[in-house]
C-alpha cells in the first residue's frame, strides 16, 4: 500500500515485555545494551538426555506467582500469561485509563506461532498412561493460538477486534502491521497487539533438533546464538511475549500521551518457495522492505538501522543479507545491522514484538544493541552487523525484519515521532 497522508497516522504509546533478560522492558532493555544473554541448559526442567539440542534461551526470572493467582494459573498456559503480564505494563507505560475508554473502541491482535505445545506434550503422556477420562477438561482453551488475546481481553475487560495472526516466526509483525491497518481504517482507536510464545519443551526441542534448524551447541550456551557469525549452525529457541500499545495518533497527542515512535510502514509478502526455507535470492524479503519504506513514503537512505531477523542459520542470514544490500544499494554498507537473537533467543511468534520494542528503544535512545557472539566474519554476510558491543548513534527510522517458515515475510517501519 502507498503512503497516503489522509490516512490516520499511528502511534506507539506503550510497551511491555517479558523476555529471557527478564521482566519488564526495562530489564529487557538493560540486557541488550550489555549485551547478556540468558541461553541455558534445560536439565533442570525436563529430561533433554536424548536431544539434539539441549539448550533455550529461558525466562528464569518470570514467577507466575507475581502475577496470578492459582486459579488463572491454572486457566491459562505459561503462553497466555506472558501476554496479559506485558500488556499490563504496556497499557501502564501509555497511561492508558481502559475504565475511561470505550470497550467497543479497544482491540487486541497478537501473534502466537505455536500456542500451549507444552500442555499438550503433558495431555498425550496423560491420555497414553492413564487413559482418555484423564485429559485436562482446560486441554483446548490452554493450546489454542488465540487464547493470549483472549487471555488479555478478559484481563483488561476490552471488547473491540479480538484475534491471533500465526504465521511461524512472521505472526507478531502481521499482528502489529495489520494492527495499523485496523486503527486507520477507523475501526479501532486503540489496539493492544504483539506477540507472545511459550513452547520449550521436549516435543518442540525434538522437532526443530531433527530437522536441523536448532544449535547443537549444547556445550557452549552463552555462545550458542550468533547471527551472521561464520560458524554459526541453528538458532536458540526462546520463549517470552512484547506487547505494544497503537493509538491513532492525533488521538494519542490530544489524551497528552508520550508518544514512544510512529509505526509508519509495513509490507508482508511470501516467497512461496518451500515450507521452511527462505528463497536463497532474498526477493521475498527484500520486496517487503520495500513496501515498508513506500508504505511509509521513506526511501532507503532514510534508514540508519535494521533490527534483522538473524536467526543464527547459515541459510537465513546468508539470504537476509542478499535482501539488504537488494532494497538499500550501496545504502546497505552505511547501516547499521544487529540481531536481538544473539542475545535472547528465537522467540518464534513473539520474536518481532520484542523485536519491535528494541528498535523503537533504539530510536529513542540513539543506543543500538549489539549482535553478540560475532568473532568469525563470513563472506556472505558482509555488511556492519554491529559486533558484540553496542554503539551510539543517531537513529532517525529503522525498519524490524521478520520471516516465517512457509515463506511469510513481515516489515515493520519505525520512526521518530516528529
Amino acid at each position: 500500500m502507498s503512503a497516503n497522508n489522509s490516512r490516520r497516522r499511528v502511534a506507539i504509546t506503550g510497551m511491555g515485555a517479558v523476555t529471557p533478560l527478564g521482566v519488564g522492558v526495562e530489564a529487557y532493555w538493560q540486557g541488550l545494551v550489555e549485551g547478556r544473554t540468558n541461553v541455558v541448559r534445560m536439565d533442570p526442567y525436563f529430561d533433554t538426555s536424548d536431544l539434539p539440542c539441549q539448550i533455550a534461551a529461558y525466562c528464569s526470572a518470570y514467577n507466575a506467582d507475581d502475577h496470578f493467582d492459582k486459579k488463572d494459573q491454572k486457566r491459562n498456559a505459561r503462553f497466555a500469561q506472558f501476554a496479559v503480564v506485558a500488556a499490563r505494563e504496556a497499557v501502564k507505560n501509555a497511561g492508558l485509563d481502559l475504565a475511561r475508554e470505550d470497550p467497543w473502541r479497544v482491540g487486541a491482535l497478537l501473534g502466537c506461532g505455536i500456542g500451549g505445545m507444552d500442555f499438550i506434550e503433558e495431555q498425550v503422556s496423560v491420555l497414553i498412561h492413564k487413559g482418555a477420562r484423564r485429559v485436562s477438561p482446560l486441554l483446548i482453551p490452554k493450546i489454542i493460538a488465540n487464547m493470549a488475546s483472549g487471555a488479555v481481553a478478559i484481563d483488561l475487560g476490552i471488547k473491540g477486534l479480538n484475534a491471533s495472526i500465526a504465521s511461524a516466526c512472521a505472526s507478531a509483525a502481521h499482528a502489529l502491521g495489520e494492527s495499523v491497518r485496523v486503527i486507520q481504517s477507523g475501526d479501532a482507536d486503540v489496539m493492544i497487539s504483539g506477540g507472545s510464545e511459550a513452547a520449550l519443551c521436549r516435543i518442540a526441542l525434538a522437532g526443530f533438533g531433527n530437522m536441523n534448524a536448532v544449535t547443537s551447541r549444547n556445550d557452549d550456551p552463552l555462545h550458542a546464538s550468533r547471527p551472521f557469525d561464520a560458524q554459526r549452525d541453528g538458532f536458540v529457541m526462546g520463549e517470552g511475549a512484547g506487547v505494544l500499545i497503537l493509538e491513532a495518533f492525533e488521538r494519542a497527542k490530544g489524551r497528552g500521551a508520550t508518544i514512544l515512535a510512529e509505526l509508519a510502514g509495513y509490507g508482508a509478502t511470501d516467497d512461496a518457495f518451500h515450507i521452511t526455507a527462505p528463497d536463497s535470492d532474498g526477493a521475498g524479503g527484500a520486496k517487503a522492505m520495500a513496501l515498508a519504506l513506500e508504505d511509509a513514503g521513506l526511501s532507503p537512505e532514510d534508514i540508519q538501522y535494521v533490527n534483522a531477523h538473524g536467526t543464527s542459520t547459515p541459510i537465513n542470514d546468508r539470504t537476509e543479507t542478499l535482501a539488504i544490500k537488494a532494497v538499500f544499494g550501496e545504502h546497505a554498507r552505511r547501516l547499521a545491522i544487529s540481531s536481538n537473537k544473539s542475545m535472547i533467543g528465537h522467540l518464534l511468534g513473539a520474536a518481532a514484538a520484542v523485536e519491535a520494542i528494541a528498535t523503537i528503544l533504539t530510536i529513542r535512545e540513539g543506543v543500538i544493541p549489539p549482535t553478540i557472539n560475532y568473532e568469525y566474519p563470513d563472506p556472505d554476510c558482509d555488511l556492519d552487523y554491529v559486533p558484540n558491543v553496542a554503539r551510539r548513534s543517531r537513529v532517525d527510522a529503522a525498519i524490524s525484519n521478520s520471516l516465517g517458515f512457509g515463506g511469510h515475510n513481515g516489515m515493520l517501519l519505525f520512526r521518530k515521532a516528529e
